[in-house]
């Protein structure tokens, strides 16, 4: 009868670590940066249907990057928990760090489990506030740290490459269309440091906007509206003209829900 392989802890947790970071790096990248107006989402993704990027609540958005059916079983457990909470309490006691709190015990104890594989996700939890400084971002790596960010954030690809290229351009007045334009700038870049052309069909786009007189801050950045941030917005423009806050365009490519259809702010069923 053989003798079974003697792992210590530590070499098993930095095995789980590996299997998931290697996961997590086979995706592609999200960004997430502070402008003067807001916090601005951008993700490679030219899918329509799968989001990378996702409203929970009011003020509340999510971003992920990883196995999809994973991060998705997250998001709907975070829109679950700020409906019920809001619903109880009050809609100001759904905060990001409360649901940063949620999500790092769920992938803590994922991470710890002898009996599952550790989830192969980084989460972006972000919440705007009425001031700049008010402003949240969270990040939640596989082991369910939390880490408090500041200004520009990025998971997912060559998040380390893109990070240190946001970091040494990044200001937190930029205007909506300067920060979404450094946003593409970094996701462009390869790990050998050459750059691909990235169009707004490879992209999506969402924003934070606090300028938005509605309760619910999150909108969707799409079609002619991405175009011209992307190629005609002149560099001084206001984030809040670019985010075109309050009604939308006919046309405008905008979307206020994020049409998942499960969402803390959305209309009653």
């Amino acid at each position: 009868m053989s003798t079974p392989f003697y792992v210590s802890p530590q070499q098993a947790m930095a095995d789980r670590a590996e299997y998931a970071r290697k996961g997590i790096a086979r995706g592609r990248s999200v960004v997430v940066l502070q402008y003067a107006d807001g916090i601005v989402f951008v993700a490679e993704n030219p899918s329509r249907a799968l989001h990378k990027v996702s409203e929970i609540y009011d003020r509340i958005a999510f971003a992920a990057v990883g196995k999809y059916n994973e991060f998705e079983n997250l998001r709907i457990g975070g829109v679950r928990y700020a409906d019920l909470r809001g619903y109880t309490y009050d809609r100001e006691d759904v905060t990001a760090r409360g649901l940063a709190n949620v999500y790092a015990q769920t992938l803590g104890t994922i991470f710890s489990s002898n009996g599952e594989k550790p989830y192969e996700v980084e989460l972006i939890v972000a919440e705007v506030g009425p001031e700049p400084e008010d402003d949240q971002i969270y990040r939640l790596p596989h082991d369910g740290s939390i880490v408090d960010e500041h200004g520009s954030v990025a998971v997912g690809g060559n998040a380390e490459q893109i990070s240190t290229y946001l970091d040494q351009r990044h200001r937190d007045d930029m205007s909506l269309s300067e920060a979404l334009k450094l946003a593409v700038a970094s996701l462009s870049r390869d790990n050998n440091g050459g750059e691909r052309s990235l169009t707004g069909d490879q992209l999506e786009v969402a924003v934070l906007d606090r300028k938005r007189p509605q309760q619910r801050k999150f909108k969707r950045v799409l079609g002619t509206q991405l175009s011209r941030l992307l190629d005609e917005a002149p560099a001084g423009a206001s984030g809040s003209d670019a985010a075109d806050s309050g009604a939308q365009e006919p046309g405008s490519g905008a979307e206020d829900a994020d049409g998942s259809g499960e969402s803390g702010a959305s209309k009653p069923d």
